[in-house]
C-alpha cells in the first residue's frame, strides 16, 4: 500500500526584499558592516556567510592599517618653500621704472689689524692671537741674556712685545716678536739684563811707588806715569796709568809727560 505526500506541498519561504543576493553584496561593498548582518539574515549556506564576512571585514580594515607605501613615500618629499610675493610700486607714465632693491646685504669695509696686547700670556696663546692677523710667524726670544730661550716655550711668559699695542700691522709685512721668560721667573725691568749678573771686579788703586809724574829716572823706563804731569828727565819713557799708552818727558817749554 502506497501513501502519497499531502496534498497540497507546503510552500517554499517567502524571501524578503533585504534578503536579494544583489543588495547584500552590494552592501558588503559599500557598507561592509550592513552587508555582513544581512549576509547572516539571508537563506545563505553557513559556508557563504563565512567567506563573505572575512572578505568584506579586510575590505573594510584595509584603510585603517596604515598609509600606503606610495602615498608615504610622496609624503617624505621635500616641499618647495612658499615665496612671499614682491609688491612692485606703480611707475607713472613716462618713468623709467627703478631696479629693484637689492637683498645682498653691503659688503664691509675690513680694518686694519692691529697688534693686540700679549704680555703677561703664554706664548702659545701670543702666537695664536698675532699669528691670526698675519702671514708671518711670531718670533719669540730670551728676555734675559744669559738665559737659553728653549725649542719648547709654548708656556713661557711674554714680557715685552714688539710692536706696541694698537700699533697697524701689514699682515704681509709685519715683523712682531716678544721676549720671554720661564714660568715663575719675574721678568726683568728692561731688555738686554742678565738674570743672573757677574760681579764686578774691584779696581785696585795705584801705589805711590807706580807713579812717577814728578820725573823719571836717567833716560830709561819711567814706569806708570801720568799724562800731562811735570817731568825731569828730557826723553824719559813711561806708560800712561789710565789708558796703558806711551809717553815721553819732553817740551815744548816745560818738559811733561806727552805721546
Amino acid at each position: 500500500m502506497t501513501y502519497a505526500p499531502p496534498y497540497p506541498h507546503p510552500q517554499a519561504p517567502v524571501r524578503r526584499w533585504w534578503q536579494h543576493p544583489a543588495l547584500i553584496i552590494t552592501l558588503l561593498v559599500l557598507i561592509p558592516p550592513a552587508g555582513i548582518a544581512l549576509a547572516w539574515l539571508s537563506p545563505w549556506s553557513q559556508a557563504k556567510k563565512v567567506v563573505a564576512t572575512v572578505l568584506a571585514g579586510l575590505w573594510f580594515l584595509t584603510p585603517f592599517l596604515g598609509d600606503s607605501p606610495k602615498k608615504s613615500a610622496a609624503d617624505a618629499k621635500p616641499q618647495p618653500a612658499a615665496t612671499q610675493p614682491v609688491a612692485v610700486a606703480a611707475t607713472p607714465p613716462g618713468a623709467t621704472p627703478a631696479a629693484p632693491a637689492s637683498t645682498a646685504p653691503a659688503p664691509t669695509k675690513s680694518a686694519d689689524p692691529v697688534m693686540p696686547a700679549v704680555v703677561g700670556k703664554p706664548f702659545g696663546e701670543a702666537e695664536k692671537a698675532v699669528e691670526d692677523l698675519i702671514d708671518k710667524e711670531l718670533a719669540a726670544f730670551s728676555a734675559y741674556n744669559d738665559v737659553e730661550l728653549p725649542a719648547a716655550h709654548a708656556d713661557w711668559i711674554a714680557c715685552f712685545q714688539s710692536p706696541e699695542v694698537g700699533a697697524k700691522l701689514l699682515p704681509q709685512y709685519a715683523d712682531t716678536s716678544v721676549h720671554l721668560v720661564a714660568p715663575g721667573t719675574r721678568c726683568p725691568a728692561e731688555q738686554n739684563t742678565d738674570l743672573h749678573p757677574k760681579p764686578t771686579p774691584t779696581p785696585t788703586p795705584p801705589t805711590d811707588d807706580d807713579d812717577t809724574s814728578s820725573g823719571g829716572t836717567g833716560g830709561g823706563s819711567a814706569g806708570t806715569v801720568t799724562p800731562g804731569a811735570y817731568c825731569s828727565t828730557s826723553g824719559a819713557t813711561g806708560i800712561g796709568k789710565t789708558n796703558g799708552k806711551l809717553y815721553t818727558c819732553k817740551g815744548p817749554g816745560q818738559k811733561r809727560w806727552r805721546p
